[in-house]
């Protein structure tokens, strides 16, 4: 799955467990299911999926869903490893990465615990593995407001 490596046990759970979260999506407007699992470095696993709202600019994406239920635990940091899924049936089926503001969201999580997560980003037949600094350089987080640990 994607440049020749060989998949971890643990990346394919990560995998997996964003698959069962796409299954829970809530989108019936755009019928395009996505799901995110984070990985965090005392194995613990986060999901969520897209929520979408008739007010469109209301919906929610999988990432952000995710992040949000892992701060909500208490998690600040430690994060290690992201997967996303999307619906096996739409588009060309390359891998989906996640949209820029999901990439600000995911780096307020990483940036306090001073991580650089790798994101698994699920295509039909490719796993295309990525740093998310490689998805946003020269990111904005916490540090820039002398904040680089916020409780």
């Amino acid at each position: 799955m994607g440049g020749g490596a060989e998949m971890s046990e643990a990346h394919a759970n990560l995998i997996d467990a964003a698959r069962d979260a796409a299954s829970r999506a809530y989108a019936p407007y755009s019928d395009y299911r996505v799901g995110a699992a984070l990985l965090f470095d005392d194995g613990a696993v986060v999901t969520g999926s897209n929520v979408e709202n008739a007010s469109y600019g209301l919906s929610l994406c999988a990432e952000t869903v995710a992040v949000a239920r892992a701060l909500g635990e208490g998690r600040r940091g430690g994060l290690d490893a992201v997967a996303v899924v999307g619906p096996a049936d739409k588009g060309d089926g390359a891998p989906i990465t996640p949209c820029g503001r999901c990439r600000q969201v995911l780096n307020e999580i990483a940036q306090l615990g001073g991580t650089d997560p790798l994101i698994l980003c699920v295509g039909q037949d490719e796993v295309r593995e990525v740093r998310l600094s490689r998805l946003l350089p020269h990111a904005f987080g916490p540090a820039h407001l002398n904040q680089a640990h916020l409780d």
